[in-house]
């Protein structure tokens, strides 16, 4: 089951993530994701559980917690959807 954090601290890295879902059942990963351009944490991340129903309970009883003195929400991650590509460099003719 794939897991979305949301609210994190930006202090919070993927070991602290890791811990606080091991609570719960194996953690296959978890994942802080961070800016490309600075390497800083957005404030979200992944977490990746072996079980369904142990990645269930985490969700259901961290959802509005407070982690790290931040209240955090958790939730199943929806599948990635593949926009189309709007911006960027186009030469003109």
């Amino acid at each position: 089951m794939n897991i979305y954090i949301s609210g994190l601290s930006y202090g919070t890295n993927d070991a602290d993530l890791n811990e606080l879902f091991t609570g719960y059942g194996d953690v296959s990963s978890a994942k802080i994701i961070s800016d490309r351009y600075t390497g800083k944490s957005r404030g979200f991340g992944f977490v990746e559980m072996q079980n369904d129903t142990e990645g269930q309970k985490a969700v259901d009883d961290l959802n509005g917690t407070e982690y790290d003195g931040k209240t955090i929400v958790v939730n199943i991650a929806r599948p990635r959807i593949e926009r189309p590509s709007n911006g960027g460099y186009r030469e003109r003719r």
